[in-house]
């Protein structure tokens, strides 16, 4: 089941997101949405961190296994994408995406509306190969939705890295609309093809579990600076399918210290005897207890450690990703009684970055004990959620 936003005359109803096993077919485009003008290049709200932020990319080759998706090729390529604290402020931003990518993503998306290099003039706030700066600094790992490059978290991966953690976004080949390689050539959605095929949900979530492993045992040889990394203190989040994957990849390696699900559907089986490592679900109503998605009932018996499950009202499967600030350049309507871009930033900003302290910092979180008059859109499940 996709989950969708809504968009102008002439567009496909949604940024597709895998939520689900299956993907059902897009829905058709609305002939009842008001067209909206794109208001030109989106701007990235600023990290709210102490610390200026640099980035770099790094292509790695996994020559042990076979590409998933691609029978053609013995090797698995990926592209990892480094955030971290830097030396400076001042240089040049690094781009959102290059030119095709954000045409391959519009076009997969069926966006019609905005120019098809909209997604390239996004401002970013990242300094690109700035030297970094810290030491002991923990490791955050991201895994972005299907179909979706993990350039559509970088407000959170810019925000971490201001405030001190090295985060590493893995661009999980032929699952993204568009990966550029070390060589430049741009791997397509292999795996868009098989997206409804029994078990595909599993199959990914294993594959992205490797490549994460895969990414921790090369990222000490591959980055210059990997030093300032303190290897004992490393978390996990994803959102959709990368969240799911923040489960197994927990179950497979236990290097992944804690993890955090941002709205994805788990497929990953825990251990009946439990598993005590700290987690955090965070997601949209549809993930009250006993809701349309009971995999997160079915885990959080199974979860015996430290753990939360949190639920925000007014947002959407994509509202913890960039999406929502993109809309505006990409003429997509918000969605009915959504909460805003930056209120969604906002909030997925300070409750991923407050368990990442309390748990690879130990820095208790008061937020995280129940309901803050703060941010009243936040409901601390299961005990005071439900389906209503």
């Amino acid at each position: 089941m996709r989950q969708l936003l809504a968009l102008p005359t002439g567009l496909a109803t949604g940024l597709v997101v895998l939520a689900a096993s299956a993907c059902s077919a897009p829905t058709p485009p609305r002939s009842d949405v008001p067209q909206v003008t794109p208001t030109g290049p989106a701007t990235l709200p600023a990290p709210t961190g102490p610390h200026p932020v640099g980035t770099t990319a790094l292509h790695l080759t996994d020559t042990s296994r076979p590409d998933p998706w691609d029978p053609d090729l013995d090797a698995r390529r990926l592209k990892v994408t480094l955030w971290y604290p830097a030396k400076q402020r001042d240089g040049q931003r690094a781009p959102y995406m290059t030119s095709k990518e954000s045409e391959l993503l519009l076009k997969g998306s069926r966006i019609t509306g905005a120019p098809y290099d909209t997604l390239s003039n996004t401002r970013t706030n990242a300094v690109e190969d700035v030297g970094p700066t810290g030491r002991g600094l923990p490791l955050v790992v991201l895994s972005p939705g299907f179909t979706k490059p993990v350039s559509t978290l970088t407000s959170l991966a810019e925000d971490l890295a201001s405030r001190g953690y090295v985060v590493a976004g893995i661009d999980h080949t032929h699952e993204s609309y568009a990966t550029t390689l070390s060589d430049g050539r741009v791997a397509e959605c292999l795996a868009c093809d098989g997206d409804t095929d029994p078990g595909f949900g599993p199959r990914v979530v294993q594959g992205r579990a490797a490549d994460v492993s895969f990414v921790l045992d090369r990222l000490p040889s591959e980055w210059e600076n990997s030093g300032l990394i303190d290897r004992s203190r490393i978390a996990m989040v994803g959102q959709s399918i990368g969240g799911a994957a923040a489960v197994a990849a927990m179950v497979k390696d236990s290097r992944v210290r804690a993890g955090i699900d941002m709205d994805g559907t788990t497929y990953a089986r825990i251990p009946k005897s439990g598993f005590a490592r700290p987690f955090m679900f965070i997601g949209a109503p549809q993930h009250v207890t006993g809701g349309r998605d009971t995999s997160w009932d079915r885990d959080w018996k199974l979860l015996t450690g430290w753990k939360r499950w949190l639920v925000l009202s007014g947002t959407e499967h994509h509202s913890f990703t960039d999406l929502p600030l993109l809309a505006g350049a990409l003429g997509i309507r918000p969605a009915p009684r959504a909460l805003s871009a930056a209120r969604s930033a906002e909030l997925t900003r300070t409750y991923v970055a407050a368990f990442l302290d309390q748990h690879l910092k130990s820095r208790r979180q008061p937020l995280l004990e129940g309901p803050s008059s703060r941010y009243p859109e936040v409901t601390f499940c299961p005990a005071t959620c439900g389906t209503p």
